[in-house]
């Protein structure tokens, strides 16, 4: 019999596979019993496989509860194994994997929350979240507060728990402080999607070059907005300001590079990179949306300001590259309430808890 099951068919690579990917690890290690459930064809497959973690492959798409041979395909694989928990990352998870396990019989149905994006008040999310899901598990306040923003009975709020990703504080670059050097270095780190809202840093950089500040911006990452950017990049005269630097191997030592670390997202479930750039000792301009209070420190830490807005972003980047005491100050406030809050080994230990013990 196995105890936990992970189950996370996400052919991509993100924040969530990389959280199944260290708790299964972390559990396994442990002595505990794990299996994990990924999709055939992702990057966590190989992954696990990699690790040692007992896994197998499987393909669910969106409409994989509406075929009745994909339901009891993963109904016996559920009575076979026995589990004892399920923690699922994806709402097509949920739809098919959440009911085949309470069919089966598994005692704790967990959906672990990691994007802070309001759950829609559907017939089918009620029948979901009040007859099939026994918890849940946020990565942030903000992710807990999305889950009953549009029906506030759609969930016991007390079986909500909030356990934030952890980072490795022990993995801490060499900071480079640009201090002395012109130009200061500005940079960002994400996937080029509509969600992590790049091409905002176009007309902040034009914004910044018409006050005279001397500053190269740096936007790592790679994705479908790339065309646009450079578009933008060209309209603007921005070719010796702003560089496109594509996907990044190693985030720290290319975070470690920066003066100060802009993050302009419409959203995060948990934002991972701005813990980053706090452990980096990175002051931080970000807007005030989902989880970046937990992780900026308003005024202390970095600064977050209304979304969109243009003039108050480019007022506190200015505020930030005319002082360098201030960027010294924030950065190593950042590195602090990072390690204290939110430090990996301490967050696995709440997730073992939760799933072994709670």
């Amino acid at each position: 019999m196995a105890g936990v099951c992970f189950f996370n068919t996400a052919k991509v690579w993100g924040g969530g596979e990389k959280w199944h990917l260290e708790a299964s690890t972390y559990l396994h290690a442990k002595g505990h019993s794990v299996f994990v459930v990924a999709h055939t064809d992702s990057v966590l497959l190989m992954k696990l496989r990699e690790a040692g973690i007992p896994a197998t492959g499987i393909k669910i798409s969106n409409l994989s509860f509406i075929n009745p041979l994909k339901r009891i395909e993963v109904l016996r694989f559920f009575k076979k194994h026995q589990f004892k928990t399920i923690v699922m990352n994806l709402s097509s998870d949920v739809k098919i994997a959440g009911r085949m396990a309470k069919k089966a019989g598994i005692a704790r149905v967990i959906y672990r929350r990691g994007s802070a994006i309001p759950i829609k008040n559907t017939f089918l999310n009620r029948y979901l979240f009040k007859q099939v899901l026994t918890d849940i598990l946020a990565n942030s306040e903000a992710t807990k507060h999305t889950v009953l923003q549009n029906n506030g009975s759609l969930f016991p709020e007390d079986k909500i728990r909030v356990i934030p990703n952890g980072i490795d504080t022990s993995r801490v670059p060499e900071v480079t402080h640009h201090e002395d050097k012109n130009p200061l270095i500005l940079l960002t780190l994400g996937r080029l999607e509509y969600q992590k809202n790049q091409q905002f840093l176009i007309p902040l950089a034009a914004e910044l070059k018409k006050r005279n500040l001397a500053f190269k911006m740096l936007i790592g990452g790679e994705g479908s907005l790339r065309p646009k950017l450079e578009d933008a990049i060209q309209q603007h005269g921005l070719t010796k300001e702003v560089v496109l630097s594509g996907f990044v191997e190693k985030p720290l030592a290319y975070i470690a590079q920066a003066s100060i670390f802009l993050l302009p997202s419409h959203w995060e479930g948990f934002g991972y990179v701005l813990a980053e750039a706090a452990l980096c000792k990175k002051p931080i301009v970000a807007f005030k949306v989902s989880s970046n209070p937990e992780l900026v420190l308003d005024g202390e830490t970095g600064y977050l300001v209304n979304m969109d807005d243009l003039t108050a972003f480019a007022d506190k980047v200015e505020e930030l590259a005319k002082n360098r005491n201030l960027r010294h100050q924030m950065g190593e406030r950042g590195y602090q309430h990072v390690y204290t809050h939110f430090d990996k080994d301490k967050q696995l230990q709440k997730i073992e808890e939760y799933l072994i013990h709670g």
